[in-house]
């Protein structure tokens, strides 16, 4: 059985996790959490890649910065990769460091020919020190910063044609960006080079707590709404079945309530490997 659908791996679950025999069934750890020497955390992730495919999505290298990744943070994540054998290593296409500082959030940039070979040569000496290809995900956004040279889409298949790299595609930060800045997620999602697309993501999002601001967050504090799986029949039917995690990180419910929402997007993707002729 190819890998379908997946969680978003919360500790408190684990038990859960291992008992799971659901087909296809694989989860996704925030690397930098694990990025340790052992310890109860190191172990329990041990125990669950035993019995199911983990994935690394890592929230710290700052592909925009101007400066290069941080050494001991890659040098840790590689010990990681090593360590780990995950099914994929992913990171965001955003920066959140500056002059030695650091931001909790994903900031956005001007998308111009400087930032894209930025980019591409950070993306290369990530994938150059764990030794494999790494995921960029699509970025969720709330205001254009302006600037840009090209679109979002063309800026991802260039670099992801100069170094390699694969996407990590979200659906619903393309759905945020699209209703905050105006633009059609669905015709973006179309302009993504299919074959890049190593894993998408699923998530709920909620209205800015300003009643005023007719923003969206990208909050992973719901189920994902009918919007967004629409989006990602669309993106499924063009370039085929890929590993699709389902994304919860606060109002977390019970581990069967996570299993439901993931058993739709299970079956949409074997719905599809049937429809390709392909055998599981």
């Amino acid at each position: 059985m190819f890998a379908t659908a997946g969680l978003g791996f919360k500790s408190r679950q684990l038990e859960e996790a291992l008992a799971c025999s659901a087909e296809g069934l694989w989860f996704e750890v925030h690397a930098e959490n694990y990025m340790v020497d052992g310890g109860p955390r190191l172990t329990a992730l041990d125990a669950l890649r035993e019995r199911h495919p983990v994935s690394l999505h890592g929230v710290g290298l700052s592909l925009l910065s101007p400066d290069a990744p941080e050494p001991g943070h890659l040098r840790r994540l590689a010990d990681l990769v090593e360590h780990m054998r995950p099914a994929a290593v992913s990171d965001h296409l955003a920066w959140s460091r500056w002059r030695g500082g650091h931001v909790h959030d994903f900031l956005p940039f001007p998308r111009t020919r400087q930032a894209l070979v930025r980019a591409a040569g950070n993306v290369t000496r990530v994938q150059d020190a764990i030794g494999r290809r790494l995921l960029i995900e699509n970025p969720s956004l709330y205001v254009d910063v302006g600037g840009h040279q090209q679109g979002e889409a063309e800026f991802l298949s260039e670099l992801a044609s100069y170094t390699g790299c694969g996407l990590l595609v979200d659906v619903n930060n393309a759905y945020v960006s699209a209703a905050n800045l105006g633009f059609d997620a669905g015709a973006y999602l179309d302009a993504l080079p299919g074959d890049a697309i190593g894993e998408i993501h699923l998530a709920g999002h909620s209205r800015d707590a300003d009643s005023t601001s007719p923003l969206l967050i990208d909050s992973h504090d719901a189920p994902v709404c009918e919007a967004v799986w629409r989006l990602y029949q669309r993106l499924v039917a063009r370039v085929g079945p890929k590993p699709t995690l389902i994304e919860r990180d606060d109002h977390v419910p019970a581990f069967a309530e996570l299993m439901s929402e993931r058993q739709r997007a299970h079956q949409l993707l074997v719905q599809s490997n049937v429809a390709l002729g392909h055998v599981s």
